[in-house]
């Protein structure tokens, strides 16, 4: 099932608009050639003419072999992970539940949110949900733009003007996000429409089972990065590398819609830990960088063709980010990025 649909892919997957009309090609008008004299060649003359165009040919594959050399060649990810990384990721899974089993603003899991009657616009849960959530739309603005650019930065993005123009304007199209709709027939998703990208809507059991600004952070993040991309895929080239590299680490199939989502969540977990570093409290480290992605702690751990199940999602994130798995196991960042920092 999907647990959080954007409206991009129900269009595409469920609109009965008629297929486009192909027309048949005309034929095109025969062509008129003029009769060339035969030439007549001597044997020897196209032999010379033969061995000539051999060495020519060879001397030019000759030089351009040196330049296919030139510059530097990126390392491949590694294609799979250590025994001591993947031992890492499941006790950072661990953490995160536990951590939420025991948080009073622990989210809710997803399958016990499905579980859940449908809650009246007006309740008082749904209400404080969404006025959490569009106080927080602002900051969660500006956490997807420094996390996309990180992100663009860390992948090798081609930094050619078109590209730097495409990403002016997938940042142009997050920053013009004004409003959070509650919907209850949405229940326990949250959408975007791309042709209204002003608007996010969530479903009215979603904001209520997302009680701390982390969580919220978190997913507003997500769907942000749908309006981003917008209608014309900007971000396809970073959807492909972030889901080939997710691949790699885990085994796991994750192409296609499932890397955009892959995307949309990683950046959602990397604004949730910048919102963090940003708002220090007293809390540990673990419980409050942990409520990014406790909504995905379930029992019925089930995906489909367009989203990995929550656990594994919460697996693949922890894979591409392992400084975010040694926070929540060890409560603090590896000691090579302190160095660093």
């Amino acid at each position: 099932m999907k647990f959080k649909a954007t409206e991009r892919t129900a269009l595409s997957q469920y609109s009965n608009s008629p297929a486009p009309l192909r027309l048949p090609l005309s034929a095109s008008p025969p062509f008129r050639t003029s009769a060339y004299p035969r030439l007549y060649v001597s044997r020897t003359i196209a032999l010379l003419t033969l061995f000539s165009l051999l060495v020519f040919s060879s001397s030019g594959l000759a030089q351009r072999r040196p330049s296919e050399r030139k510059g530097s060649h990126s390392k491949a990810w590694p294609e799979s992970m250590s025994p001591a990384a993947r031992e890492l990721v499941e006790r950072a899974i661990e953490v995160i539940c536990t951590e939420r089993r025991k948080d009073p603003k622990g989210s809710h899991p997803i399958d016990e949110m499905q579980a859940r009657p449908s809650l009246p616009v007006y309740s008082a849960e749904a209400v404080a949900g969404a006025q959490r959530a569009q106080r927080l739309l602002p900051v969660a603005r500006n956490l997807v733009t420094s996390s996309i650019e990180k992100l663009v930065i860390e992948y090798k993005l081609p930094q050619t003007k078109s590209f730097k123009l495409n990403m002016r304007r997938a940042i142009g199209r997050v920053q013009i996000v004004r409003r959070v709709k509650a919907d209850m027939a949405s229940r326990d998703n949250a959408s975007v429409f791309l042709r209204r990208p002003r608007t996010i809507t969530f479903g009215t059991i979603f904001l209520a089972g997302l009680p701390s600004d982390e969580a919220m952070i978190s997913v507003l993040a997500h769907e942000l990065v749908h309006i981003a991309d917008g209608e014309g895929d900007t971000l396809r080239l970073l959807f492909r590398l972030v889901g080939n590299r997710a691949s790699r680490l885990t085994g796991m199939r994750i192409y296609e819609q499932r890397a955009e989502e892959l995307t949309c969540d990683l950046v959602g977990a990397m604004s949730a830990r910048s919102f963090v570093s940003e708002t220090p409290d007293y809390s540990p480290l673990p419980g409050r960088i942990s409520r990014a992605v406790q909504h995905n702690c379930v029992e019925d751990d089930e995906g489909d063709e367009d989203h990995l199940s929550p656990r594994n999602t919460i697996r693949a994130l922890l894979a591409l980010s392992p400084s975010f798995a040694h926070e929540l196991v060890y409560g603090q960042m590896p000691l090579r990025l302190i160095r660093n920092n």
